[in-house]
């Protein structure tokens, strides 16, 4: 369990595309329990019912979600707007937050909100993101998201999740670049929320020490 009088860092858990929080939770709970045991997850859905086939469809069970659509290019967003202001919600309903875990569509969103709330475009109502974790993230593509999100190199702490074989790796390192400093976790899975070897877990262990002393 975690140290006796040191408060759990609560998290808000942003799941994948036409996933749930039902499935991020299933998903997450490959981590030990010497890592969950620290920390106070809670999971919500996205606020779009999916609107297409989900890529989970035969491995997990409906209903699925979709935080916001887009185009094929990644450039433009339908719904964005009205899903910052869900996430904020979510985070007045049921926080205070101290950060946030991201797995795919999740995670470009958990990467992107520290920086929007920095420039006062998003999050504008609750205390300050302290950390983000991140899964199999990547950057916003659209200029008008960019310039705000990732203009000015963010603090906040981070921990990142780069899948060998995953298709958004790429994408996962250059974001990488957005801050300060970075704590990476390799694995040689793909596009997946990967279980933890003995060398990830330390350094899993090691980011939740630190951000326990800045909750």
């Amino acid at each position: 369990m975690g140290s006796e009088g040191v408060r759990k860092p609560r998290i808000l858990c942003l799941h994948g595309f036409r996933t749930s929080g039902e499935i991020l939770k299933t998903q997450i709970h490959k981590w030990p329990q010497s890592v969950l045991d620290n920390l106070d997850l809670v999971f919500v859905d996205a606020p779009f019912p999916c609107q297409g086939k989900s890529d989970v469809e035969g491995i997990f069970d409906p209903p699925y979600y979709e935080w916001f659509q887009f185009n094929k290019e990644f450039t433009e967003y339908t719904n964005f707007d009205e899903c910052l202001q869900y996430i904020e919600d979510c985070m007045i309903k049921h926080g205070p937050f101290d950060g946030l875990l991201g797995f795919s569509q999740g995670a470009i969103l958990s990467a992107a909100l520290p920086g929007l709330q920095e420039k006062g475009v998003a999050l504008t109502m609750i205390p300050k993101v302290k950390f983000i974790i991140i899964v199999g993230g990547a950057k916003f593509r659209s200029p008008s998201v960019v310039d705000k999100a990732y203009s000015s190199p963010v603090s906040c702490h981070t921990l990142h999740f780069l899948g060998e074989t995953d298709f958004l790796k790429k994408y996962g390192v250059e974001l990488l670049e957005s801050f300060v400093e970075p704590v990476v976790i390799h694995h040689p899975k793909g596009h997946t929320i990967p279980r933890l070897d003995d060398k990830s877990l330390k350094t899993m262990m090691d980011f939740i020490e630190r951000i326990k002393k800045d909750i």
